[in-house]
């Protein structure tokens, strides 16, 4: 494989760290704005959910399927499937069926889960391609 490929699949992965911080920081941050600045209290919360989500998947999917490819580490795609089901759940049905506190825990999980999983993918990559270069 090219160095296009370690390029591609290390720019995925922060990516969809990027916007597993946005999402975390979306639920811890966004109660207290709403708080301090109670105009912004008019901000549909599940509509930013699906478009996190819209964002966040096909990221993480494509980026986790290279990194798979390069590392063929299972754990690391288990913990990422993980973590995008948790985003999946607390972004649409838990908010409706169980409440925001349910909502939230599954979302800041998820989106912690995803980022960690991301890190590893990178590394392990990363790790894989030095490897091949050193033959």
């Amino acid at each position: 494989m090219d160095d296009n490929f370690l390029t591609s699949s290390g720019l995925l992965d922060k990516i969809a760290v990027t916007f597993s911080s946005l999402c975390l920081l979306h639920c811890l941050a966004l109660p207290l704005l709403i708080v301090v600045l109670p105009f912004l209290a008019q901000l549909d919360a599940d509509h930013f959910h699906i478009q996190m989500l819209v964002g966040i998947l096909p990221v993480s999917i494509i980026a986790f399927t290279l990194g798979y490819r390069r590392h063929c580490n299972k754990c690391v795609i288990t913990w990422g499937v993980i973590g995008m089901l948790l985003l999946i759940i607390g972004g649409t049905i838990a908010h409706s069926a169980y409440g925001i506190i349910v909502d939230r825990i599954l979302t800041i999980c998820g989106a912690l889960i995803i980022a960690v999983a991301h890190y590893f993918n990178n590394r392990l990559s990363r790790h894989s391609i030095l490897g091949l270069m050193k033959r």
